[in-house]
C-alpha cells in the first residue's frame, strides 16, 4: 500500500471507492440511484482533472499496485482564518478497519497545516455514526449542525473541528504488523522500492525506525524477502522482485 497525491488517471477508482464507500456508510437512508447520480456528478473525469489542477485542492490516493484503496479529498478555504476543509474521506469498505483512514487524514492534516491551515474540518450526516465516531478518535470536536437537502430529503450535518495546534504529531506512515514466529515488525509506507508486481516496504523492528529488519512485500504481505548482490530484492512468497540497482550513466 502507497499513499500518494493523486492523478487524473485514478478518476475510475476513485468514483469506485467513493460509490462502494457511500454505499456502506449511508444506506439505506440514501438509495443506491441518489448515491449513483452523486458520484456521476461528483467524480467524472472532468469534475477531478479540474479539481486537482486547483491550487486550493489537497488530494491524497492510498493504492496498492494500480488499485485505488482509498483518497481524501480537502481544500484550504481562506475565511476569517485559514481553515483546512475535508470535503470527503473514503475507503473501500473490504479495506477498512486496518488503520487506513487514519492514514489518509493524518497526512491530509499534515499538508493542509503545512500550507497555513489554523483550523481543520470535516463534515458527517449524522446518519453516519461511524463517520462521527471516526473524527471523534481522530480528536476532533463536534461542532455546529445545519440542516441539508440530499435529493428533495433533510439531513442533518455536523461538523467536526479541531484547531491545527491540536494536530503536533507529524504523518508517519508506520503500520505495525505481526512477523514470523509471531514477532511485533513495523512497516514504513513512504520508504519504498518499485517491484514488478508492487512495492517493497522497508520494514523495522521498532516504531521510531532505529533497527531495520528487512522488507515487506507490498503484493502478498510476506516479510520472507532477500537481497542479493545487485541490490535486487525478491519475495520468496510471490516471485514479485524488484530491478538490480542501477549505476550512474555519467560515470561509464
Amino acid at each position: 500500500m502507497d499513499l500518494r497525491d493523486a492523478e487524473p488517471a485514478d478518476a475510475e477508482g476513485i468514483r469506485t471507492v467513493a460509490r462502494e464507500s457511500l454505499l456502506a456508510s449511508y444506506s439505506p437512508e440514501l438509495s443506491e440511484d441518489v448515491i449513483d447520480e452523486a458520484v456521476g456528478n461528483w467524480y467524472d473525469d472532468d469534475e477531478i482533472g479540474s479539481n486537482l489542477e486547483d491550487p486550493h485542492a489537497v488530494w491524497t490516493v492510498a493504492v496498492d499496485g494500480d488499485e485505488v484503496l482509498g483518497f481524501s479529498q480537502s481544500y484550504l478555504v481562506e475565511a476569517d482564518e485559514t481553515v483546512g476543509q475535508i470535503d470527503w474521506l473514503h475507503v473501500d469498505p473490504d479495506s477498512r478497519g486496518k488503520g487506513l483512514g487514519e492514514q489518509l487524514l493524518k497526512r491530509a492534516e499534515t499538508e493542509l497545516m503545512d500550507r497555513g491551515a489554523s483550523r481543520l474540518e470535516g463534515k458527517v450526516l449524522t446518519v453516519n455514526e461511524g463517520g462521527a465516531k471516526f473524527y471523534e478518535g481522530a480528536g476532533y470536536d463536534a461542532g455546529e449542525t445545519r440542516e441539508v437537502e440530499v435529493s428533495g430529503e433533510q439531513f442533518t450535518e455536523r461538523a467536526f473541528v479541531k484547531a491545527a495546534s491540536e494536530s503536533t504529531e507529524e504523518f508517519v506512515p508506520v503500520e505495525e504488523r505481526e512477523g514470523p514466529d509471531g514477532q511485533t515488525l513495523f512497516v514504513a509506507y513512504d520508504e519504498s522500492q518499485r517491484a514488478r508486481k508492487a512495492p517493497f516496504y522497508v520494514s523495522y523492528t521498532d516504531e521510531d525506525r532505529e533497527n531495520r529488519y528487512g522488507f515487506f512485500c507490498g503484493n502478498c504481505e510476506s516479510f520472507a524477502t532477500a537481497m542479493d548482490s545487485m541490490e535486487r530484492i525478491q519475495c520468496n512468497e510471490c516471485g514479485n522482485q524488484s530491478k538490480s540497482a542501477r549505476w550512474d550513466a555519467a560515470y561509464l
